[in-house]
C-alpha cells in the first residue's frame, strides 16, 4: 500500500479540520487549508467534496463559509479514510478484504507469496483501523504544546498570521531548531504508549 498525492491531502486537511475543532473553530476556508498546506485550492475542493459525500465533512456556503467535521474526530479511523481515497489496502488483490480478486497462482491455499502479503495487509489494517483521527490530532498538539507552536487556527496562531500552517510551519520551527527532520522514533504509537509507561 502507498499513501496516494490525495489520500495525503486528504487525511491531512482532516487534521487540520480536527485541529480547528479543538481550537473551537466553527469553519474553515477551503482557501485556508489549501495555503496551510501549500495545495492548489481547487485540487483541495475536489478532495473535499469527496470527504463531503462520504460524510466526514460538512460546508457552509457564503462569504464566511468553510468545512468542518461532520462527525466527531474519535469516530473517523484512519482507514476509512485511506480506504475511501486511495481504496484496498492489500498490496496485492487476492488478500483484500473489500476488493478479492482471484490471483494468477495455481494454488492460492498454499501460496506463500500470498500468506506473507496477508501478514502484511493485516499489519497495516490492524494500525490504520486501530487509530482515529482524534488519536492524530491528539498526539500532533501535544507536541505542539511540548514545543511552544501556537496551535493551528487558535488565537495565538491567527494572532501571529504567518502565511503557513501545520506542517510548514512547524518544520520551519523545528529547522530553527537544528531539527530539520522528525526522529523516526515520534510516530503516533510511539507517542501514545510513552503516556502509558511506567
Amino acid at each position: 500500500m502507498k499513501l496516494s498525492k490525495r489520500g495525503e491531502y486528504a487525511l491531512r486537511s482532516l487534521i487540520n479540520l480536527g485541529f480547528a475543532a479543538e481550537a473551537k473553530r466553527s469553519l474553515v476556508q477551503a482557501s485556508e487549508l489549501a495555503e496551510g498546506e501549500q495545495l492548489p485550492v481547487k485540487f483541495l475542493e475536489q478532495i473535499l467534496q469527496t470527504l463531503k459525500e462520504a460524510g466526514l465533512v460538512e460546508s457552509a456556503r457564503g462569504k464566511f463559509g468553510g468545512y468542518r467535521l461532520a462527525k466527531p474526530a474519535a469516530k473517523i479511523t484512519i482507514g476509512s479514510v485511506v480506504r475511501l481515497i486511495d481504496g484496498p489496502l492489500a498490496p496485492i488483490r487476492c488478500v483484500s478484504q473489500t476488493a478479492y480478486e482471484a490471483c494468477t497462482c495455481p494454488d492460492e491455499v498454499h501460496c506463500g507469496l500470498r500468506m506473507l502479503m496477508l501478514d502484511v495487509r493485516n499489519a497495516i489494517a490492524n494500525i490504520l483501523d486501530r487509530y482515529t483521527l482524534a488519536d492524530v490530532v491528539d498526539v500532533s498538539l501535544r507536541k505542539m504544546r511540548r514545543d511552544g507552536i501556537p496551535l493551528p487556527f487558535s488565537a495565538e496562531a491567527d494572532a501571529a498570521a504567518a502565511p503557513a500552517r501545520v506542517p510548514a510551519r512547524m518544520a520551519r520551527q523545528l529547522a530553527k531548531q537544528g531539527r530539520s527532520r522528525p526522529a523516526v522514533t515520534e510516530g503516533v504509537i510511539q507517542q501514545l504508549l510513552n503516556d502509558y509507561t511506567i
